[in-house]
């Protein structure tokens, strides 16, 4: 029997990091170890100390490779996916000189502002990078720390998105990808390049920013002695350039981009957000027009307040997450941490509709459907900027392909089901992210194409289910509540 080889897709995300140990030749998990995140701040501030993230790093593939059985020797290839939009800076010795900002940390929202009226407006930036700044953006982050912090601004030795820091620390190469990097708000889509009106607009030099590789899968370098140690793993492994978490989805996913997809993704997990992957590049300042990490574009909505924010509700009311019902006359929109799609980053959560027979399981029920709402009314505005109207019947017929910690509870599947009135996929193989990852690994060990990779892999097998009748009147009375709420917040901007 050949000797067999193992691959490690890293998924390093907001809450936890996910080392996934696949068998390369048939896509088999063997094992998937876990770490937890830290994540502090209030009043709008989200930080975690990227040295956290590191030995996050070392214990989850500590623990996978105790559960896989795997032996180091099998370990071809490692790649990682990261949360997107975290600013990290570091020091001459490549030591985080702050916590890095994290993508939901919402004080920038001012700096994204002023970003965008000093370019020009919305459509000048879309032009260049294809994204319009927000406080997500890692470019309005870096305007902040500049004016609120300018000494760790002054003595920043490097400047790196939270993939392009672990991959430093494994290879020892300062990379990114195009991918990862089309959401810092310094790199354009339209020439694969940083822009160098943005960086000066931004007083950054690009000295302090990693080289971008051709794409994730790209082998970047080579596993270090140092990180070999630490993590277990022989030294001179093939190391990717990796990508940013939707980035790595959508390779799991196996999608290539063949025109806009027929199956739109919508992932909820902390944050809320619909892509599809596409040949053509739009840009609008509706969507984040990313980079795909394969050539393609992948135009993505997101919204900050997704399972978290529900999972928050059923605490304060004392019920298990699934203990839900319909809301009712009641509306609830979970806006806890301010809200990025509708663009609102100083708003709070919101309940109205309040009647004597409401009864807590509708309450939170009108949780999930106010999140619901909230990414579903994303898509519309993605399908939009791709030239499809959401409305249109063969548009309105086609499947949502449903992933991430949400794809895997009764209720968000449910709700998603009865406020789409869509058929729902539901693909069968879990940890998306690290399994794209891993897809890229494999890549980077043996040269073929990602996506082919996770193909033949059947990552993309599916469970299907049926569309159901429309809710049309819950989605009209939420969509007249938000309307209503967002004006004077919209107003006094």
């Amino acid at each position: 029997m050949p000797p067999r080889t193992v691959v490690i897709g890293v998924d390093s995300s907001t809450q936890s990091t996910k080392a996934a140990f696949v068998d390369a030749g048939s896509g088999r998990l063997l094992a998937v170890g876990r770490a937890p995140h830290r994540v502090d701040g209030e009043a709008g501030a989200r930080e975690s100390d990227p040295e956290g993230w590191w030995r996050a790093l070392c214990d989850a593939v500590a623990a996978g490779l105790a559960e896989s059985g795997a032996a180091g020797s099998e370990v071809a290839g490692i790649a990682v996916a990261g949360q997107q939009h975290g600013l990290v800076v570091l020091d001459r010795s490549g030591r985080p000189l702050r916590p890095a900002m994290l993508w939901n940390d919402t004080r920038s929202a001012p700096q994204a502002a002023a970003l965008t009226s000093a370019l020009g407006g919305p459509d000048a930036w879309t032009a260049r990078t294809g994204s319009v700044p927000v406080a997500s953006v890692t470019a309005s982050k870096w305007q902040w720390l500049r004016e609120n912090e300018p000494a760790h601004a002054a003595a920043a030795a490097a400047v790196r998105l939270p993939h392009d820091f672990l991959t430093e620390r494994l290879a020892g190469v300062a990379v990114t990808d195009p991918g990862d990097a089309s959401g810092s708000g310094w790199y354009s889509t339209a020439t694969g390049t940083y822009d160098p009106e943005l960086l000066e607009l931004l007083g950054l030099d690009s000295a302090l920013l990693p080289e971008p590789a051709d794409s994730g899968a790209t082998r970047v370098g080579s596993l270090t002695a140092r990180a070999a140690e630490a993590l277990g793993l022989p030294a001179g492994i093939a190391v990717a350039a990796g990508t940013g978490d939707n980035m790595s989805a959508a390779v799991g996913l196996g999608l290539g981009g063949a025109g806009l997809l027929d199956h739109p993704v919508l992932s909820l997990g902390t944050s809320g957000t619909v892509f599809a992957a596409s040949r053509a590049r739009p840009a609008s300042p509706a969507l984040s027009g990313f980079a795909g990490t394969d050539g393609t574009y992948l135009p993505l909505a997101c919204t900050l307040n997704c399972t978290l924010a529900v999972d928050k509700v059923a605490a304060l009311l004392g019920l298990d997450r699934d203990d839900a019902a319909p809301g009712g006359d009641a509306v609830l929109l979970p806006y806890l941490d301010g809200e990025r799609t509708p663009d609102l980053p100083t708003a709070a959560g919101l309940l109205t509709g309040l009647r004597h027979d409401t009864t807590s399981r509708q309450l939170l029920g009108a949780a999930y459907e106010g999140a619901v709402f909230t990414v579903l009314r994303a898509l519309d505005e993605l399908l939009r900027a791709c030239g499809l109207d959401p409305a249109a019947p063969e548009v309105a017929a086609r499947p949502l392909r449903l992933i991430g910690g949400g794809a895997r509870g009764r209720t968000w599947v449910e709700t998603v089901r009865r406020l789409s009135g869509r058929p729902v996929i539901v693909p069968g193989g879990g940890e998306l992210v690290a399994t794209g990852a891993a897809a890229l690994a494999a890549s980077a060990a043996g040269g073929a194409d990602p996506v082919t990779i996770a193909t033949g892999w059947g990552t993309g097998e599916d469970v299907r289910l049926p569309a159901v009748p429309r809710d049309s009147a819950t989605w009209d009375r939420i969509g007249s509540v938000l309307e209503r709420a967002a004006t004077p917040l919209l107003g006094g901007r």
